[in-house]
């Protein structure tokens, strides 16, 4: 587990990384998600000990990291770090056998990786001459080498096609089948709602909401979407309802006050079923998942 512990780091007298605490279960996938300028590359840098700490630590398994430590992470920055002038395999190896490996295993892994992207045609090929997506894929398996202990991926899903990010999300999981904890930042956050088990969001250099989606969603509102035979306009009088949309047979609603975290979908179903079937025939009343995107702007504002 990767644990941070009130990470603070200043840039002359601006603070870009303000008290900033989470966890990295193992077998996880972690999003890290926020604005441009909210830390998240930062506090990536400062957990891979690349830039040095104004306070807080980093642990591992709840202990102080060491390089021992980090140099099994594989990690990917945001700016690339491949030579441009080196062929594609070759270069691989050479960052495989810095990791830890023998020669051979490095090279029939990342052998195997090209070929799952589809880049084994390129394996001759200098960096240089692939497009921007291919060196992105080119970097994400230099940091999948060499079964690393953890991942710290920077903005892996960026430039890359949809066939792309389908071996990359069946690549992250399973690293974390085999536990390994992995964090990524990312501003695709349909994709981050889709993959993730936990969410860290920074606004300003502090973390400003984190938990699971579901754990999220329950910061907000209950929303229920009611379908009845008739106009639904009568939802306007229900008592402790909040009205956001009524469209003819149609309305979505939610708790005009929720006087506790207990108070949700339960609470909304059972005030519109008591109203509503003494009204007529309810055709249907379902849940209204909040998109992250949603939740991501309500905690960011």
């Amino acid at each position: 587990m990767i644990q941070v512990r009130g990470l603070t780091r200043r840039f002359g007298d601006t603070t870009v990384v303000d008290d900033v605490s989470f966890e990295v279960p193992p077998g996880q996938l972690t999003g890290f998600v926020g604005g441009n300028g909210a830390g998240k590359t930062t506090t990536m840098r400062m957990v891979m000990g690349l830039l040095g700490l104004h306070g807080g630590e980093v642990l591992w398994d709840d202990r102080p990291i060491t390089d021992a430590d980090r140099r099994r992470f594989g990690y990917m920055p945001e700016e690339r770090g491949l030579y441009p002038k080196q062929k594609v395999l070759d270069q691989l190896v050479y960052l495989g056998e810095l990791g830890g490996l023998a020669a051979g295993d490095a090279r029939r892994t990342a052998q195997r990786a090209l070929e799952r992207f589809g880049l084994a045609d390129r394996a001759g090929d200098r960096v240089e001459k692939l497009s921007l997506g291919n060196q992105q894929r080119v970097q994400i398996i230099a940091a999948l080498l060499g079964e690393p202990q953890a991942l710290v991926l920077d903005e892996p899903f960026s430039g890359l096609d949809p066939s792309a990010v389908d071996s990359m999300v069946d690549l992250l999981r399973e690293e974390t089948a085999r536990g390994v904890p992995v964090l990524f930042s990312s501003h695709q956050l349909d994709l981050v709602e889709q993959l993730c088990d936990r969410l860290v969001v920074l606004r300003a250099g502090r973390v400003v909401a984190q938990g699971t989606v579901e754990e999220l969603r329950s910061r907000g509102p209950a929303r229920l979407r009611l379908v009845v035979d008739r106009d639904a306009g009568w939802v306007r009088d229900v008592r402790g309802l909040h009205v956001v949309d009524v469209d003819g047979p149609v309305a979505v609603v939610e708790l005009a006050e929720r006087p506790s975290p207990a108070a949700d979908h339960a609470d909304v179903r059972r005030a519109l079923l008591t109203e509503g079937l003494a009204r007529g025939e309810v055709v249907e009343l379902a849940e209204v998942r909040t998109p992250l995107a949603e939740i991501y702007r309500e905690v960011t504002a």
